[in-house]
């Protein structure tokens, strides 16, 4: 007689033993899907393919926020070896420093002079004056003479 897959016991009836042959197909089909999706090279290699590409994505992140992090020690660093270079500069070399960044600055003053129309310089002094009067727009006024200088050297280097 013919033995149940499943218990070792025969079928007792037709309605049964068709009932068995059902479990068995399913169960058949099941283990065939599995064996054609192992010996499915493509789709595998497509599947390791997505899972190394994540895990290189997920090392490229975690890699990005050490560089980040390294970077910001790198220039506190920096910030303070500056600081601590400015303290050991002989102050003659301040000095010289200080003398040169004068110089430039009345060369600036001369160009402006040259190349400013003089309604242009009438309204800065005008603006300057304000500047001395009023102690609150001395910021103000820094941002003004950073513009200028900006624009000058923007005009030099187009011409």
């Amino acid at each position: 007689m013919t033995q149940s897959a499943h218990d070792g016991q025969p079928a007792s009836n037709p309605e049964a033993l068709r009932e068995q042959i059902e479990r068995t197909r399913a169960e058949l089909g099941e283990t065939v899907q599995a064996l054609a999706a192992k010996t499915d090279v493509k789709a595998r290699a497509q599947e390791k393919a997505t899972e190394v590409k994540e895990q290189a994505a997920a090392k490229a992140e975690a890699l990005k926020e050490q560089a980040a992090a390294k970077a910001g020690e790198l220039k506190a660093k920096a910030v303070e070896l500056t600081h601590q270079a400015q303290d050991k500069l002989p102050d003659r070399v301040k000095d010289k420093a200080a003398g040169q960044a004068r110089a430039q600055a009345s060369r600036a003053g001369q160009l402006w002079e040259d190349k400013v129309p003089e309604s242009v310089r009438d309204k800065t002094s005008q603006g300057a004056r304000t500047v001395r009067d009023n102690r609150n727009l001395r910021l103000a006024g820094a941002g003004v003479a950073a513009v200028v200088v900006v624009w000058l050297a923007w005009r030099r280097h187009k011409a």
